[in-house]
């Protein structure tokens, strides 16, 4: 009754069929006589159970009703008893030479119907065909409402699985767009242009959330827009990695810290030797001091970087590098080289 009303429920809310197959499994059938073993008699059987007549209750038609509307696929399969060693031995272990030669023969008929290839379906949710990973997060969603005590309401079944297939419509969205920006801008292409890689991470996004859109799925329109706005955040964050990625390629950007210090540390240099000429010692050993600041720094760039060790501290350099240069450096190279255009 939990599956029929659950089914009824997305039945409603999707319109389209909720379950695939549907497969009865009696065992100890005791009326061969009446209905064969296999799925000859269970046939016969399950078309005798889910008859509606007018002198049944109004729930047992309602079952019967929405079970034969929930699956795309209905069957019974009838087996016999598998012997008394099974049933009344308490050290039955399991072993094949106890149990009945007739339940053994249904067995080996019963298995390949179910698990041979070619009868195995691809299974899907909401009509849509569903990967390993995104079944993983069904499950997930699943635990959830069934780790309590007590079984749960059909319509939390409904929330779950339509949270399952909002995940799993993201989680394709951003695999998507990953594969993409990583054959664009991933670890073997060279350096790109911001303006560039922000065009294609504009139109990748639009691809992703056109998946998202597209897809399938259960569950109100606002759960669809929470979903959206949290993908295309989730995207935004993405694209910041791949940003970085793209800037680490930049052979000037990268070489900027040294650049830096190391112009740095000449100008010091040069300047403390003029006041030392001019008598001026303050001002010559402050600039000294300089200079050697300048080359440590340098030196514990260049081991934090190729060491591999204190990567927080080649961080903070290279941040007051990128402040030395927006500030100081850069200015003052435009500025001269404007007043040398200006000159020509």
């Amino acid at each position: 009754e939990l599956f029929a009303e659950y089914g009824r429920l997305a039945l409603a809310d999707c319109g389209r069929i909720p379950f695939q197959k549907l497969l009865f499994l009696i065992r100890d059938w005791s009326f061969p006589y009446e209905a064969k073993y296999g799925f000859e008699g269970g046939r016969l059987l399950l078309e005798k159970r889910l008859q509606i007549k007018a002198n049944q209750h109004p729930e047992l038609q309602f079952l019967r009703r929405h079970i034969k509307s929930c699956f795309t696929d209905i069957n019974c399969y009838l087996m016999p008893h598998p012997g008394l060693m099974v049933a009344t031995n308490p050290y039955f272990d399991g072993k094949l030479r106890d149990i009945e030669p007739e339940f053994l023969h249904y067995i080996e008929d019963l298995a390949p119907l179910i698990l041979a290839p070619e009868n195995l379906t691809m299974k899907r949710i909401n009509g849509q065909v569903i990967k390993a990973k995104e079944l993983y997060l069904y499950f997930i969603s699943y635990t959830k409402i069934f780790s309590g005590s007590e079984l749960p309401e059909p319509k939390s079944m409904l929330v779950a699985t339509a949270e399952a297939n909002h995940l799993a419509a993201l989680a394709t969205a951003k695999e998507n767009y990953v594969m993409a920006m990583e054959d664009y801008c991933g670890g073997t292409t060279p350096y790109l242009k911001s303006s560039v890689l922000e065009e294609e991470h504009t139109r990748q996004k639009h691809i992703a959330l056109e998946c998202f859109m597209s897809k399938r799925k259960m569950g109100s329109d606002d759960l669809s827009e929470a979903y959206r706005i949290q993908l295309s955040s989730d995207l935004e964050q993405m694209f910041n990695h791949f940003k970085s990625h793209n800037e680490s390629k930049n052979i000037f950007k990268s070489a900027r810290t040294p650049a830096v210090f190391m112009t740095l540390a000449i100008i010091t240099y040069i300047l403390s030797n003029c006041m030392g000429l001019l008598n001026f010692t303050t001002l010559a050993s402050f600039c000294s001091l300089l200079t050697s600041l300048a080359i440590i720094t340098l030196l514990t760039w260049f081991y934090t970087r190729y060491s591999g060790e204190h990567a927080d501290v080649s961080l903070l350099i290279d941040a007051a590098a990128d402040r030395l240069w927006e500030s100081l450096m850069k200015p003052t190279y435009l500025s001269l080289a404007q007043s040398n255009i200006d000159e020509l």
